[in-house]
Order: structure tokens, then sequence, then C-alpha cells
């Protein structure tokens, strides 16, 4: 069989990592144990952290990587890969990884570049997808962009479209608690504490999570149709008592629970759907169902229905809140790890899940 991976046969691919918040502490243990990757370095925004170990920062043993705090340092290390896991994208980094010839595999907020382009310019008014193609170009790079939601959850979808014949309508969903995901600046970013009568709150929540209509343009380009527009529907659940997690605050009224969608219509018919039930807590009204897990319903002869869930290691302990939250980075950051071999491989520019063979969604077995 033709090698897939001739740039890096025989040796692991030499990743450096961008980030140690939530997913990025997570990733440093996986990375440790990944067949495919050798952490070469690890890059840090906060200056207390730079010169510390970085499996001391990810609550670890030492591993021998330093972490560093500028982009010279990421380029003189001369790695395959970068791996970008902060929660906001910095395309000042990318700029210059890229045009240094190095692949960005990033977690955060990117799957296709629609909703950058549209919502997010940049300061000079540069179009993002545009500034990153000709970085790639410049350097030979490759940019790819991914997550469990948006990112994984739709190549399932799209897998389960393949033994439709005539599809009427595909529906990709997310039915989730997420009390366990501990980052305030994201749930008060998106509304969630704030009162939920106020229409600012709707405005908020789209405005926080239009990189989930990426989503909808993968599923759309994979499945061969043009979509005319893609809405965003929405209703919040309002918190009927005080909530207090610990390390989030809701008030009675405030948003603890949404159910919306980004919808992709063609001539103003439903066809292509990315919805999500969030609840912070079940006090709230309305409530919904929450299933802990991602739906595909796929519409058309025959019809599909599917549900993946995804559980604790057995031997977890299921009563740590700790636990589950560690579940919730592990399957942001593992569709960016094991798709990095495949990235390094791929043709320089920016891809999405669309251009990557099925190894680029394959996991690995334990070493």
């Amino acid at each position: 069989m033709t090698d897939p991976y001739p740039s890096t046969s025989g040796r692991r691919v030499r990743l450096f990592q961008v980030a140690i918040g939530n997913v990025g502490s997570e990733m440093i243990g996986r990375i440790q144990r990944h067949p495919d990757l050798e952490l070469v370095g690890l890059h840090c925004y906060t200056p207390e952290k730079i010169g510390r170990d970085a499996g001391e920062l990810a609550g670890l043993d030492p591993i021998g990587v330093v972490a560093t705090g500028t982009v010279d340092e990421i380029i003189e290390a001369q790695p395959d890969c970068v791996t970008f896991h902060g929660v906001w994208p910095d395309f000042e980094l990318y700029e210059r990884v890229l045009e240094a010839g190095i692949d960005v595999v990033t977690t955060a907020d990117w799957v296709t570049g629609h909703h950058r382009d549209k919502n997010h310019p940049l300061p000079d008014g540069r179009v993002p997808s545009e500034v990153l193609e000709a970085a790639c170009q410049r350097g030979g790079s490759t940019y790819y962009g991914t997550g469990m939601n948006p990112g994984l959850a739709q190549i399932l979808t799209i897998v389960h479209s393949a033994d439709v014949a005539d599809i009427e309508k595909v529906t990709c969903t997310e039915s989730v608690d997420v009390s366990c995901h501990h980052s305030a600046d994201t749930w008060v970013n998106c509304g969630f504490g704030a009162p939920a009568g106020d229409p600012e709150q709707l405005r908020k929540l789209e405005l926080g999570t239009t990189v989930f209509g990426d989503g909808v343009h993968l599923m759309a380009d994979a499945l061969g149709i043009e979509l005319d527009e893609v809405v965003f529907e929405c209703e919040l659940g309002a918190c009927t008592k005080d909530v207090d997690l610990g390390w989030f605050q809701l008030p009675e009224g405030s948003v603890g629970g949404a159910k919306f969608a980004y919808v992709g219509k063609v001539a103003g018919v439903p066809r292509v759907e990315l919805g999500l039930e969030w609840q912070m807590t079940p006090h709230t009204s309305p409530k919904w169902d929450i299933q802990g897990c991602y739906i595909t319903k796929i519409e058309g002869d025959p019809v599909i229905y599917s549900k993946h869930m995804i559980l604790p290691k057995p031997g977890t302990d299921f009563s740590s809140v700790e636990a589950f939250a560690a579940i919730g980075m592990t399957v942001t950051g593992m569709p960016a790890l094991n798709a990095v071999r495949a990235v390094v491989e791929a043709r320089p520019g920016l891809i999405t899940s669309a251009d990557l063979p099925l190894r680029a969604f394959a996991g690995r077995f334990a070493r």
C-alpha cells in the first residue's frame, strides 16, 4: 500500500501547541500518549506561565517542554504543525506561522470561515479567509479548523446520509447539559446569567454562536447543495429560581438554557439544520428534554435516526464534575489531534473536513 504520510514517514509529527486553558490542558496529556505526535513546544499568553514545564501547567508530571511566549520561538522550533486551543483565534499568530511554512490546526471558532468573514473582519478591514489563504500560499502550508461541534458532529451526520436514496432534510442536534463547561466568559458572551426577557440576549447568543452556521455550510458542501440562506432561530429558557453553580451565578429570570438552530434553506425550504439544546440548569421555563448526546435525523427514503453518546471511561468516578468536564475538553480537542497527520499531508491552503480522507477522522489505538 502506498504510504499515505510520505513527508513524515517513519517519524512522529513535530507539534507545537498554543494555549493551555481548558482544552489545551487536557491535550497536553493526550499528546503524550498519541502515537503520531511529538510535543516540541508550548506557547502561552499568560506571563506567569512562561518558563514553566508544560506538564506541570496541565496538572501532570514534568515532561521536559518549557512554555514560551513569542511567535519567533514557535518558528525557530520548526514544528510540522501548530495546534491552537485558545478560546478565540489569533490571526496575527496564524499569519506568521503559516507563511513560515508551518501548518495550523485549530479548535478556536473556525470550521469553514463563513461566519468570521461575515461578522468579524480584521481591524485593518481585511477578510480573515483571504489573509489565511494568502499566508498559506506564501508558505506552502495548510490551515484547518475543527472540534466536536461544530466539526466532527457534522461529519457523523454526513456519514449517516450515505445509505439514504432521497434526502429531504438533514438535522444534526447537540442536546447537552453545559454546566460542567467552566468557562464563565464563554457563557456571559452568549447571554447566560442575564435577563431572559431582554431581547439583547437573543442577539448575544446569536453573535456568540455564529460559528455553528459554519457547520451548516460544511454539511451543505458535502451534500452537494447550494443554500440560499442560513437563518437563526431561538427560544430562551428563564431560570425559575436563583441557581448557584459555584463557578457561575444564574439569578431567577436569567437565561439558564436555550434551544436554538442554524437552518440552511433552499427556496425557503429548510434543508440542512444544526440544532442546539443547551441546559445550564434544569430549573428553567421553558425546559427541554436534554438527551446528553448528538442526534442525527435524516428525513427521506429511508429515514435515519441516530444518537452519538459520549461516556466516561469505565472506572471513572461518575460523581465527579471534573471527569465530565474533561470529557468535553477531550472530544473538542481530539478531532484536531487525530487530523494533524492528514493535514500535514494535505494541499496548501484553507481546507475543511470535506477535503480530508477518512483516516483523518480515525482515532488511534493506545500505545
